[in-house]
């Protein structure tokens, strides 16, 4: 385990986000009006997975504002796995966090997660009252248990979208998920097999005020049982 950082050490934060047009300004608009109180050495990055309804406009005209926000756009949809991968390798500072670019989460709540950092390698968050519909909600129950059983893993809520991560715990070049959900799991998979461990901290799920709810498509889905299949028996 790595020598704990200073409470202020650097801060990238990224969004990964597809056809958030109506909600990316918010939540850039809420990293920054939150992210001052925990560092002054921070940068916000937004991954757009191949939006067509302007998600990067509405970011470009705000990376002119404000030097401190990135656009790093794919030029076709290849995925949240894809999206995540992009966000830690252009990664630059000393901690590394992402949330949904749904709006669903603030970082109001960051500072908790930083607070349980300490001793940790990384920290989950866990969604205490989650603002989604039944099947949504259904489905993520299923699939939690999923996780823990075949990775031994016992998190509360693996695919919750605000996760806080030391530089040195993520090796991108080892993920081998991709499209699907399981890029979450393998994360949280390989850092603590490598040796890190990990705190799991509630946080605020707000309603979507915008835009549709995407990843529960059944190729999505058999895109991320497969990944999980191949990770299992990686890990053999």
């Amino acid at each position: 385990m790595p020598n704990d950082l200073n409470p202020r050490s650097s801060i990238s934060v990224f969004f990964p986000c597809f056809n958030e047009a109506a909600n990316v300004e918010r939540v850039i608009t809420d990293a920054l009006a939150h992210l001052p109180a925990i560092t002054d050495d921070f940068e916000i990055l937004v991954i757009d997975d191949g939006s067509t309804d302007g998600t990067s406009q509405v970011v470009e005209a705000m990376v002119l504002s404000n030097e401190r926000v990135r656009l790093l756009p794919h030029t076709e949809n290849l995925g949240y796995g894809m999206a995540l991968r992009t966000g830690f390798q252009a990664a630059q500072k000393d901690l590394v966090f992402y949330a949904d670019g749904d709006g669903q989460f603030s970082l109001s709540d960051l500072s908790s997660l930083v607070e349980a950092l300490p001793g940790h390698g990384f920290v989950l968050g866990y969604r205490r009252n989650r603002a989604d519909p039944f099947y949504r909600r259904l489905n993520g129950w299923l699939w939690t248990g999923l996780v823990r059983v075949v990775l031994g893993v016992k998190v509360r809520d693996v695919d919750c979208g605000f996760k806080l991560f030391r530089r040195e715990a993520i090796d991108v070049e080892q993920l081998i998920s991709g499209r699907g959900a399981a890029i979450s799991a393998e994360l949280i998979s390989r850092a603590h097999r490598s040796g890190y461990r990990f705190a799991q901290v509630g946080v605020t799920h707000y309603p979507r005020k915008s835009g549709e709810q995407s990843g529960n498509s059944p190729k999505v889905i058999l895109r991320s049982f497969v990944d999980i299949i191949r990770l299992w028996r990686g890990f053999q």
